[in-house]
């Protein structure tokens, strides 16, 4: 949405700060505008919150664009072990063109099919912290 101020309004995002005791408040929230100093953000269709986007599109064409357009860098990066996943599952070979269009589809699923939105409660490894094992 342009406001009569011209500047963008991207929506709504958790304020970061944790005021000093490692615990990050939610509750705090601040309007996030693209402006000429703020235009490396976008709404992300995967991750459904505000992140850095792409630097530029991942390959050519429409579906290069849209990715660009509407998933955040971070959001991408979750595509990369997926694809791993495919390739080594169903024995593809990336150079043979039936496997880049099947790629493709997926990804196109992976990022704006019906329930390709992650988790609210998903977490990267990182953010989780050690796998606890079962007793």
């Amino acid at each position: 949405m342009t406001l009569s101020s011209g500047l963008t309004w991207l929506g709504v995002v958790p304020d970061d700060n944790d005021g000093g005791d490692g615990n990050r408040s939610t509750s705090q929230q601040e309007d996030i505008y693209m402006t000429d100093t703020n235009p490396g953000m976008v709404m992300c269709a995967k991750l459904g919150r505000l992140a850095p986007r792409l630097e530029k599109p991942p390959f050519p064409g429409p579906l290069g664009q849209r990715i660009f357009e509407e998933i955040s860098a971070p959001g991408y990066e979750l595509w990369k072990p997926q694809m791993t996943i495919l390739i080594n599952h169903y024995a593809l070979n990336p150079a043979d063109p039936e496997t880049r269009v099947l790629l493709r589809q997926q990804m196109e699923e992976f990022f704006f099919g019906e329930n390709a939105q992650v988790d609210e409660t998903w977490e990267t490894p990182e953010q989780a912290g050690p796998a606890q094992r079962k007793k």
